[in-house]
């Protein structure tokens, strides 16, 4: 009985070692330290148009903010403006990007009327360009 406990744990380690193997090839240890800037991940919901963007050109990210503190080895403190107060500002270093300076990186964060679970809900601003239909007696007016 001990023998066959012993070739069962040694047969699940092997598949342990295996799995871990293909995973850490993908795995990204990302660190910051205290000063360094960062965008933060927001989650959009789909549906109407804010931001003139629409699916997969969404907005993702937003900032940069810069980092107050390192708590842990995967947490940080980022110093957020007033307009996100009502946020939690300790974030896990999954919801950061690191900020490479360049001005059309910058997003305004008034534009992205963020809710508690940094989500925002797109809404159409302006309607650019009409169309009509025409059918056999009649115009209607079609927005793009």
């Amino acid at each position: 009985m001990t023998d066959k406990v012993k070739l069962i744990q040694k047969r699940m380690k092997t598949a342990q070692d295996r799995n871990a193997k293909y995973a850490n090839v993908r795995h990204r240890p990302l660190s910051f330290e205290q000063g360094d800037r960062v965008f933060l991940k927001i989650l959009p919901f789909r549906g109407t148009v804010r931001f003139g963007k629409q699916g997969k050109l969404s907005l993702r990210f937003i900032g940069p903010y810069e980092i107050l503190e390192k708590i842990g080895n995967l947490v940080y403190r980022l110093a957020l403006t007033p307009d996100l107060s009502g946020i939690h500002d300790v974030f896990h270093v999954s919801m950061l990007r690191k900020y490479q300076p360049d001005l059309s990186h910058i997003i305004q964060v008034d534009e992205a009327e963020l809710d508690d679970n940094l989500r925002y809900f797109e809404k159409p601003i302006q309607i650019l360009d009409r169309k009509e239909n025409k059918s056999n007696s009649e115009t209607k007016p079609f927005h793009l």
